[in-house]
């Protein structure tokens, strides 16, 4: 028989009272271990996705937001972006609200995390003999000890939540600000499992009120109300309307609807066959969902080149390398240390290699097997661990990186959940101190953690050491090292090393020649950087942008053009190129076809505020002041401490005739560099004239 029993809202594990004091607690303990994250900068691809993306700098036209380039970090993800969208509207490229927002969906998170697990404990004193029929042996034991487990729900849940929510290996997805994309998959892969819970329950609870079931039912303390009927009804159509969410944020959630089906079969109906007769509705809304995300997938490509079968790592080794990936997590869920931010794209290819690792994860995916066959929990916990992390870790080529800690966001809930019950199984409830303690010190871990996150030189610091063979990580380090005054020669260095490990990348070797050519006399070096980088990725735009405006640094300006044609050539919307071709014409005194690339320029981006700028001085010299003025506006609008720009408004306003206005900028300029002469010059004509 297949029995499908409800728990109670509130049992003798605890009143609301207490499961409100415990959320509480969880919350507090997520702001103790993350208040130190909130001073960290943007880094690596925040930038990218952040200050330097224009699809999130308005909320309307809304459909712009929700199409993120595919080459960003947010392709394919319209969720994330729309909440990168809202942070820019609240703070522009202030970082806080980023770090709160990042916070805020993890502590939810934990929650729903928190709600899940304690109903799914609860089902354990009620639905256990379904299960424990099946085996011969230990019979009463079994049932005694799932009864046990039940008692004890809230306790359990809240160290499960809580150790989840402190855990260390959880800071790349908070702290790392672009990787909320997991974070926020994981919440509504959560609340995705807690409103099918829920709405089992409900519809549960009022069968038995109805006298429609012979089970014993758990009596909750709380009346029904009038809409116990309606919540009902609405729970499922809350399960399918965050797994749609959860689509739109990253791909990983592709395994949601099997993992309903998985939990209801193991937890609620026994069997696929009665899961599918009790709620075929729910589950062909659950399977709609994907149209979605094979949408999503197929507008981005290859998600910017980052996926791709036909790439330097064959499948066969990027699915061997998954080995050590998985065994390394399920170290770091234990151990979490020490941590790496990037850990390169370096693979396995010889199976030899692959052996000790394959020892640790083939039994645990035969364990899991079992477990699934036999209608076991456990079976539950590996299939959870195993189907999330199976997009990233299986034979599927992520070019970016072959391991990566932000994956075990949500796994690392199955490894929690099976450590704190089986502990509690063993010693009972004097487990509950020990995991507190054991949330002590991986809060602890945390904080140190964050503090890595607190400069890109810090974390790629860290990096360095923990991985000196990846040669991302060192170009990286000297991306950090350039802009520090001072410490040009170490980012060279920095640079040179990550050659030396790969000297074909066209980045490291770009990135060097912009650190050469900012070193007077080594412009011919630079050069050289430049044309390497191209002539190993010819579409590489970004180097003949680079290689132009260093032809330009040393005289060779009819060069320099070639170069800013052939990157326009190559991508006909690069703002940047059409700019800089505009300040090369406007060197040879072409000011019609300088103009024509400014305006080029602020058509293709028009928070350009350079492009505003140098537009509205190159109309002011021919005359043209009425529209000299409203280039000059824009530019102050979008960047409103751009010192040069106030001042020459100032000249155009003077020009047109509107001095209040003029001297209103002349003063805005000496707000911003009270030690300017020109300017109170200026101001002091102005005032003259005014009289």
């Amino acid at each position: 028989m297949n029995m499908s029993m409800v728990p109670a809202k509130n049992s003798s594990s605890g009143s609301s009272r207490t499961t409100g004091l415990a959320c509480v607690v969880v919350v507090l303990a997520a702001l103790a271990v993350y208040y130190n994250s909130f001073s960290g900068p943007f880094i690596y691809d925040d930038l990218r996705s952040t200050t330097q993306n224009p699809t999130i700098r308005h909320l309307w036209p809304v459909w712009r937001v929700l199409s993120p380039p595919a080459s960003l970090t947010v392709g394919g993800r319209p969720l994330v972006n729309l909440s990168l969208a809202l942070n820019y509207a609240l703070s522009g490229d202030a970082v806080w609200s980023y770090h709160a927002l990042n916070l805020l969906i993890h502590v939810l998170a934990g929650l729903a995390l928190f709600g899940l697990v304690r109903r799914t404990l609860l089902r354990q004193g009620y639905g256990g003999q379904a299960l424990a029929s099946r085996l011969a042996a230990r019979r009463s034991e079994i049932s005694n000890l799932r009864f046990e487990i039940s008692e004890a729900s809230l306790p359990l849940a809240f160290a499960v939540a809580l150790l989840w929510v402190v855990h260390p290996l959880q800071t790349e997805c908070v702290t790392y600000i672009i990787q909320r994309a997991e974070s926020l998959m994981g919440l509504f892969y959560l609340l995705t499992l807690y409103c099918f819970v829920r709405g089992v329950d409900e519809t549960g609870e009022r069968q038995e009120a109805r006298g429609e079931r012979k089970e014993p039912v758990a009596r909750s303390q709380e009346k029904h109300s009038g809409f116990r009927p309606l919540a009902s009804n609405l729970w499922p159509l809350a399960s399918v309307f965050f797994c749609l969410l959860g689509m739109a944020s990253k791909e990983v959630m592709v395994s949601a609807p099997l993992m309903v089906l998985l939990y209801d079969r193991t937890f609620v109906a026994g069997s696929f066959r009665v899961a599918w007769q009790q709620r075929r509705k729910l589950y062909l809304g659950l399977s709609c969902t994907w149209l979605l995300l094979g949408y999503l997938m197929v507008a981005t490509g290859s998600h910017g080149g980052t996926v791709n079968f036909g790439s330097s790592i064959p499948a066969w080794a990027y699915a061997l390398t998954q080995f050590r990936a998985i065994a390394h997590y399920l170290r770091l869920s234990v151990w979490p240390h020490p941590l790496v931010f990037d850990y390169g794209v370096s693979v396995l290819r010889q199976v030899a290699a692959v052996l000790p690792y394959a020892a640790v994860v083939v039994p645990l995916v035969a364990l899991t097997a079992a477990g699934l066959w036999r209608n076991h929990p456990l079976g539950f916990l590996g299939a959870w661990f195993f189907l999330i992390l199976a997009p990233s870790s299986s034979v599927l080529p992520l070019l970016t990186e072959t391991m990566a800690e932000h994956r075990m966001y949500l796994p690392l809930a199955s490894v929690i959940t099976l450590a704190v019950v089986g502990l509690y199984g063993l010693i009972g409830r004097r487990s509950l101190m020990v995991l507190v303690a054991a949330a002590v010190g991986l809060g602890w871990l945390t904080i140190q953690r964050n503090k890595d996150y607190q400069s890109d030189l810090a974390i790629w610091t860290d990096t360095v050491v923990e991985c000196p063979g990846n040669a991302r990580a060192r170009n990286d380090l000297g991306d950090a090292l350039v802009n520090i005054p001072g410490r040009q020669s170490e980012a060279i260095s920095a640079y040179e090393a990550a050659l030396q490990i790969d000297p074909d990348s066209p980045l490291a070797h770009n990135n060097l020649g912009c650190a050469l050519g900012n070193i007077p006399g080594r412009l011919p070096e630079a050069i050289v950087q430049f044309e390497t980088a191209f002539r190993i990725e010819p579409g590489y735009v970004v180097a003949r942008n680079n290689l132009g405006i260093t032809l330009y640094k040393a005289g060779r300006t009819s060069e320099a053009i070639v170069q800013f044609k052939e990157a326009i050539r190559i991508k006909p919307d690069y703002a940047e190129a059409h700019y800089n071709l505009g300040v090369a014409f406007d060197k040879l005194g072409r000011i019609s076809e300088t103009i024509s690339q400014f305006e080029e320029a602020v058509r293709i981006d028009p928070d350009y505020a350079e492009a505003h700028y140098s537009l509205g001085t190159s109309l002011a010299r021919r005359g043209q002041i009425p529209e000299a003025v409203a280039q000059l506006q824009e530019a102050v609008r979008i960047k409103p401490d751009y010192m040069e720009a106030h001042r020459n408004l100032g000249i155009a306003l003077a020009q047109a005739g509107q001095i209040p206005e003029a001297m209103a900028q002349c003063q805005e300029v000496l707000r911003i560099r009270p030690d300017s002469p020109d300017t109170r010059a200026l101001l002091e004509k102005l005032q003259n004239a005014a009289k």
